[in-house]
């Protein structure tokens, strides 16, 4: 794992893998509804994570116009299916704001 500090402590912000895309991909709907904003344009650019009692994910997602959104997704131990949801979103935000884990 990238940037990796330990069980509870986030990693530093990496630029995005293919696993962490296919995540902000599978969450976009919902990620829209916390937003209330539709997206066209959708490119996932960076990534923070933390594990706890499953994974916690702060993504960085481009939406367009020098536009970005920040979202946390918690998702499950794969022993309790890898479970995905959206717990908050921070938008609008830029793309040079730094992800900072935050509660929503």
């Amino acid at each position: 794992m990238f940037g990796v500090c330990g069980v509870g402590r986030w990693t530093t912000e990496e630029p995005i893998i293919p696993e962490e895309e296919k995540i902000c991909h599978e969450m976009k709907s919902d990620i829209e509804k916390k937003a209330g904003a539709t997206f066209e344009t959708y490119i996932p650019l960076s990534f923070r994570t933390q594990i706890v009692s499953g994974t916690n994910h702060l993504v960085k997602v481009y939406v367009g116009v020098g536009v970005c959104v920040h979202a946390m997704i918690t998702q499950d131990f794969p022993v309790n299916e890898g479970k995905l949801t959206v717990t908050g979103v921070q938008h609008p935000k830029t793309a040079s704001e730094p992800l900072i884990p935050f509660d929503d």
